[in-house]
């Protein structure tokens, strides 16, 4: 299974995951690629995960980590612990096909132009379904799994460059880490992975989606549903700290508009959700570490005006392909697309 330091290290975050965990862990002993090593970092778990896997998957190497320390912290110590060349950061929820490693390691050997590689993600219950196939970015503050709740099929079986890689599974060259950093731990959990997206872009470091690398995913599956308190507040609070963090003044400027419409009709979502107890409870947050955030942006280098025209064309068409993927499930569910539509023709 140790494949050294040319191998995978396979990091999967945990908490209170035990009655997910042989499932996942049992669909990578089945792995065609065999130069792996898998290590669990759990979160202080209370359901007995960590004898579980003392017991049963005694190949599995385990962090004990005395409290939920949150998503971020928890990949940052399994990356900082592993030594091989690739890190694959896996989600407990989710299983593999038998092949997906390859296809992913195989893609790294041909295409080392690219910095990492986004498997596609289906529903792991209706396997029709597409969890994600590459990420997107909404330039208003969010990231978007592009084919979320689509059906598989054109133009999800094409091979290409994205924008990004949603950290539920995704493959990294261990050098990108030291290129842009590890993931930003003030996160705690949610949008850290788009947070990275923005950071490799901006570096120059490219992404690449492989359809043949098949990862099936429950989702929510920690949190316990897509949308409560947790996720209300921290996909509030963290939409912030990407906007504060990654976005020079003029660019909160240039992109002002776009961002008040996606906060709004946020906003108006979880109105709708009857969420708007944890949404202020997130603002405020925000509000309170704004300065914090600022201060990372500052110790970025700053770029040349041609670096900073090709970001924005780079995060216009992230936006340009997530408004191509809403508006396909939209016109599959029958539903009308005029203020996308509206959106598009005033915004990009």
């Amino acid at each position: 299974m140790d494949g050294g330091k040319t191998g995978v290290d396979i990091i999967i975050p945990n908490l209170n995951g035990r009655h997910l965990l042989a499932g996942c862990l049992h669909s990578i002993r089945l792995q065609t690629y065999g130069h792996w090593h898998v290590t669990v970092v759990d979160n202080g778990s209370s359901d007995g995960s960590v004898p579980f896997l003392q017991q049963e998957f005694p190949e599995v190497g385990i962090i004990a980590l005395p409290e939920n320390t949150g998503f971020s912290a928890a990949v940052n110590t399994g990356i900082r612990a592993g030594r091989r060349a690739l890190v694959f950061l896996l989600n407990n929820d989710t299983e593999l096909a038998e092949d997906c490693l390859q296809r992913l390691v195989d893609a790294g050997e041909l295409l080392p132009q690219f910095a990492y590689f986004a498997p596609k993600m289906l529903n792991y219950h209706q396997r029709e379904l597409l969890d994600g196939a590459g990420e997107g970015y909404l330039r208003g503050g969010a990231g978007y799994r592009l084919g979320t709740m689509e059906r598989d099929g054109a133009p999800y079986d094409c091979p290409r460059q994205v924008f990004g890689a949603c950290g539920g599974a995704a493959l990294y060259r261990r050098q990108l880490f030291a290129d842009v950093g590890l993931f930003d731990e003030d996160f705690f959990a949610y949008l850290e992975d788009v947070d990275f997206n923005l950071r490799a872009s901006r570096a120059g470091k490219n992404c690449y989606y492989v359809p043949t690398a098949r990862v099936y995913h429950i989702g929510s599956a920690t949190s316990g549903s897509k949308f409560n308190n947790l996720t209300i507040r921290l996909s509030t609070r963290n939409s912030f700290y990407l906007l504060a963090k990654n976005y020079p003044f003029f660019l909160l400027i240039r992109y002002g508009h776009v961002i008040v419409v996606y906060q709004f009709f946020w906003l108006l979502f979880v109105i709708k959700k009857k969420q708007l107890p944890p949404y202020i409870a997130g603002l405020t947050d925000a509000v309170r570490n704004v300065r914090r955030m600022r201060g990372k942006l500052h110790r970025q280098s700053p770029m040349s005006r041609a670096e900073i025209s090709n970001w924005c064309r780079i995060l216009g068409r992230a936006e340009g392909e997530v408004l191509d993927s809403i508006m396909r499930r939209r016109m599959a569910q029958n539903k009308g697309n005029s203020l996308l539509r509206l959106y598009r023709r005033l915004f990009t």
